[in-house]
């Protein structure tokens, strides 16, 4: 699989993990003792600079530890993860909480994004190519350690109510020919403001209407929980436009 040995694969799968709970640089101690690779901490240790050179990790400010790179997390979505499936449960009562207000595009919407953000406890964004735009949930960014620096979180915050911003995140999805995308820190962003996060999105089309539904948030956030409830969600209002002929 791509570069990486088997041990290695191991060894960033668990830091993947670590990183996501705790938010907190990971050294090959915590490796060995927590998740029982079957590797000594020296070999831990020579494996992580190799994971390091390759650019699927990354050493942080203040610890000797290592966090994941935006490079690793992409690897780990795409080759690694096992996403969760959503149950019938949970679809009927994400269908049940916006079903009511398919009359009207506006509520819906807004709905829809209050919603998704009360879901995954993140920051959910929709935005569409007829100038709706529209987010929830800036209190469970502010919670988070990532977004304590008020000068990032305020610019951040600016870059929210850009519209022709996030239009151009729907456009990429015509170039991509996806329906869901993520992005990764500055480096898919092209944006140094977005250094911190971590962003999924998918897309929804009806006739003349054509939108993104998503979260914004750190970059360890629980990608295998959040993609398949942001597939649903965009799914769904797909299904409601597309009814009402919009």
């Amino acid at each position: 699989m791509e570069e990486l040995t088997q041990r290695q694969i191991d060894i960033l799968k668990a830091i993947i993990k670590e990183y996501t709970e705790t938010g907190e640089a990971v050294g090959s101690e915590i490796l060995e003792k927590k998740y029982k690779l079957g590797f000594s901490p020296a070999t831990i240790r020579n494996e992580m600079v190799q994971l390091a050179k390759k650019g699927y990790i990354k050493k942080t400010h203040f610890s000797s530890g290592r966090i994941p790179s935006a490079k690793g997390f992409r690897f780990y979505i795409q080759n690694l993860m096992k996403q969760k499936e959503l149950s019938t449960v949970d679809e009927v009562s994400y269908k049940n909480s916006i079903w009511d207000e398919k009359e009207d595009a506006h509520r819906l919407l807004s709905s829809a994004t209050k919603i998704l953000s009360r879901k995954t406890g993140l920051l959910s964004l929709t935005a569409t190519n007829l100038g709706d735009l529209y987010y929830a949930g800036v209190a469970n960014l502010l919670s988070l350690p990532e977004f304590f620096d008020l000068s990032l979180s305020r610019n951040l915050f600016t870059r929210l109510d850009e519209l022709g911003y996030w239009e151009r995140v729907l456009q990429e999805f015509d170039r991509i020919e996806a329906k869901i995308m993520y992005l990764l820190g500055e480096e898919d962003f092209h944006d140094p403001i977005f250094e911190e996060c971590g962003c999924v999105f998918g897309e929804f089309k009806g006739e003349k209407m054509k939108g993104i539904i998503g979260v914004v948030g750190p970059k360890r956030m629980y990608y295998d929980l959040i993609i398949p409830q942001i597939k649903y969600f965009a799914h769904l209002l797909e299904e409601i436009i597309r009814q009402q002929g919009l």
